[in-house]
This record gives C-alpha cells, sequence and structure tokens, in this order.
C-alpha cells in the first residue's frame, strides 16, 4: 500500500537520531556568520540522505529534495546562537566559546532555540526522503545563518540563492518559544514587528569634574535624550498603534572627576505598520538634535545598526497552513495568536522574491512547571519532547500540504 501524507512520521530510530542531533547542535553552537562547524555538519547530515546542497550566503546551506514533477516549497531553520553563557544545567549544557567583531571573547548558547529549528528541518527531510509515495515535487531546504543580527537572510539572497534553487510558491518557517510544549501560535497578517537599532553619539566638551562651567556634559545631555524618547511611544503614537522604543546601552567616562568629551547610547525600535516605524525614527531624530542644540552641543552622529524587515504571514497561505498543522496535531492544539513585538529576518526570504511567507511559534516547555525563562535567557532550554516531536510534525505536514499526494 502507498504511503499517504497522514502517514509520515518518524521510526524510532529517526527519533533517537533526532535526539542525538538535538544534543550535538546544542553543544556546539557557533555566533551569527560564524556557523562553519554547524554548516559542515548540516551539509554531512544531508550528503547522508544523498539530498543535492550548496553553501550561500557565507556559513548558510540549502538543500534540495527533488521527487519528480510538483509544486516547489521551501523550509528555513536559522542556525545561529547567542554571547550567552548558558545556566540551564543539563547535561548537554554548551561550554563553548566565541569571538565577538571586536575581538572579545565571550560564552556561546543556543539561548533562542536556533538548535532546535535546525533538529526539525533534518529530521523532517529525512522522514521525507523515505516517504517518496507520499509526495511530490520540491522541497528546497533554508538552513540560514545570521538571523539575531539580520543579516543572513540577506546574505543568502545576495549570494544569488532564488538563483541558484528552485522558485518556491511559498517559504514557511517555525520558531520555539516558551509556550506549552506541544502547542503551536499562528498569526494572520502580520506576525513579527519590523525593528531598528541606532547608535548616538553625542559630543561634548570635557572638562575637571570641579569646572563644570567650562563643560559641555554630554552624560547630562544623553540623559537627557534617554528621557525624552520615551515620550514618542507614550505621548506620540496612539495606544492602538504599538511600537517598543529601548536604550540598550550607554557607555561614557574613564573616571568619576573628568565630565567626558562623548557619550553614546544605542536604541532598538519596534513597530508593526510602516507609517508607525517612519514616525519614530524622524522623532528620534528630531529630538536628540534638539537636546543637542539645547545643550550648546554640536549635532549628535545617529548611525543605522541594523533593520529587520515586517514578518508577515500571508493569509490565503496561512489558513491552508493552519488546516495541515490542525490536521496534524489536533484543533486545540493550534492557536491563533495576535503579532508579536519580536523581529525575524525571514520575511526577507520571500519577499525578495514576492512569494508568500507563513510562519508560527511552537511551545517548548511544561508550563505545569512553572513559568518558563525566555528566549535570550541563559536559563533557555526546551524540554526535547514533546518539543522536538512537534516541531518536525509540524514542518512535514506545512510542507505536505503543497506538495503531499492528498493535497
Amino acid at each position: 500500500m502507498n504511503t499517504t501524507a497522514t502517514d509520515v512520521a518518524p521510526t524510532p530510530a529517526e527519533l533517537d537520531r533526532m535526539h542525538e542531533l538535538y544534543r550535538h547542535l546544542h553543544t556546539h553552537p557557533e555566533l551569527s556568520m560564524q556557523e562553519h562547524r554547524t554548516a559542515d555538519f548540516i551539509a554531512g547530515e544531508l550528503d547522508a540522505l544523498g539530498v543535492e546542497n550548496f553553501r550561500c550566503g557565507g556559513t548558510g546551506v540549502v538543500g534540495i529534495l527533488r521527487n519528480g514533477e510538483g509544486p516547489v516549497v521551501a523550509f528555513r531553520a536559522d542556525t545561529d546562537a547567542l554571547p550567552i553563557a548558558e545556566d540551564t544545567g543539563l547535561e548537554y549544557a554548551s561550554t563553548a566559546t566565541g569571538t565577538l567583531e571586536d575581538g572579545t571573547t565571550v560564552p556561546v548558547m543556543h539561548g533562542c532555540g536556533h538548535d532546535t529549528h535546525v533538529t526539525a528541518l533534518l529530521t523532517a527531510a529525512r522522514v521525507l526522503a523515505r516517504s517518496a509515495d507520499a509526495w511530490s515535487g520540491t522541497i528546497v531546504l533554508l538552513f540560514q545563518p545570521g538571523e539575531e543580527t539580520a543579516a543572513g537572510a540577506r546574505a543568502m539572497v545576495d549570494d544569488g540563492l532564488w538563483d541558484r534553487a528552485p522558485r518556491p510558491e511559498v517559504v514557511l518557517g517555525q520558531h520555539v518559544m516558551p509556550l506549552q510544549a506541544g502547542t503551536i501560535n499562528i498569526s494572520t497578517g502580520t506576525a513579527m514587528a519590523m525593528a531598528d537599532s541606532l547608535r548616538i553619539v553625542v559630543g561634548g566638551r570635557q572638562s575637571h569634574g570641579s569646572q563644570p562651567q567650562d563643560s559641555i556634559d554630554p552624560i547630562v545631555l544623553a540623559s537627557h535624550m534617554v528621557t525624552r524618547l520615551q515620550t514618542i511611544v507614550s505621548r506620540e503614537l496612539a495606544p492602538t498603534s504599538p511600537a517598543v522604543l529601548t536604550v540598550g546601552t550607554f557607555h561614557a567616562g574613564l573616571k568619576e572627576n573628568i565630565i567626558p568629551d562623548r557619550a553614546e547610547f544605542t536604541i532598538n525600535v519596534r513597530s508593526l505598520t510602516e507609517d508607525v516605524r517612519a514616525h519614530v525614527l524622524s522623532a528620534i531624530e528630531r529630538i536628540v538634535n534638539a537636546e543637542a542644540a539645547a545643550s550648546g552641543a554640536p549635532a549628535p552622529a545617529i548611525e543605522k545598526l541594523y533593520d529587520f524587515p515586517a514578518n508577515v504571514n500571508d493569509p490565503a497561505s496561512t489558513a491552508r497552513v493552519i488546516g495541515a498543522l490542525r490536521g496534524a496535531l489536533g484543533e486545540d492544539n493550534v492557536n491563533d495568536a495576535p503579532p508579536l513585538m519580536g523581529s525575524e529576518d525571514f520575511g526577507h526570504l520571500g519577499s525578495a522574491i514576492g512569494v508568500p511567507t507563513v510562519y508560527w511559534m511552537f511551545g517548548g516547555f511544561d508550563l505545569a512547571q512553572g513559568k518558563p525563562p525566555v528566549n535570550h535567557s541563559p536559563y533557555f532550554g526546551p524540554i526535547p519532547e514533546p518539543t522536538l516531536s512537534t516541531a518536525v510534525a509540524a514542518a512535514v505536514a506545512s510542507v505536505l500540504a503543497w506538495v503531499g499526494s492528498d493535497r
């Protein structure tokens, strides 16, 4: 009897291999755009499955799983980790280190769960590769580097991703979150916010701490900027137009009795619409320049660090995915959810060629055990099951919604 789409699931041996993959990836994390060993490992797994693959965007890997004529669908898993010292207590916890761009050596951990994403996609590829009777078409497996720095999706596209891989009808993706393991949250329309990060360099006039009259104090000046910037969201935007403005770093001075000649801080902005984004960015420029002028200081330098695109779930494609997920996981385990103010560069993979994208969140914790740690925490250690099995089932079901024999 031919295998049908509803029969496609990992075997016990494949589940064992899935857990081996996860433990290996969790123990060996690498920083954004430095995922060299990770890329080698992924390529080796694809080679073992007989899946053609190539490098793209530096440390990205693209696998192409072909099975006759039919639609083309792409699925993305991000591969990078974060500069965090892991404190999960797991026996397979990371003790790895990496080097930042400035040469600083830092601890590295999969504090955002990208190891679960890679594990799920590799396992889904293994299941689909030996289930040829259940589908026909082409599946493009995107193992993307550098999500945390918004560099990876652009790097792959700029490296000719969609000239080298078949053009898909849709790009799919998923992310582990501090939700109940075994469940999925998915939004229709805007799913995740745009993000913009800026560095503000404030100039002043240095003097002795006992002679403030001879200074232009950049610490006082920058502090006024930081305080006033908080009024953009609270007093310039309607409560129905959400945005987040965070000042994440502030650096100034070297000694307590010297008023320095500069201060520096960084800003992160999240917004859901282009109008709100434009207003917030314009207001930042207006406020920092006005505060500098009020202090008799030179105009500050405003440097763009990076930006993330909006992550928008195409309504028709999302409805198709929801139907597939509920069929695989049960109606009660797939929830409609509002947009998140977190950001992703995933959307660029589809928008670069004008094809729809769909992205969802899967749970990684047992909420009965208490409040789970958040992503980017040193305590972020998803429970392997049913987290991984859910992610594999979601990947397989969503892909089969396009290429499955019973689609």
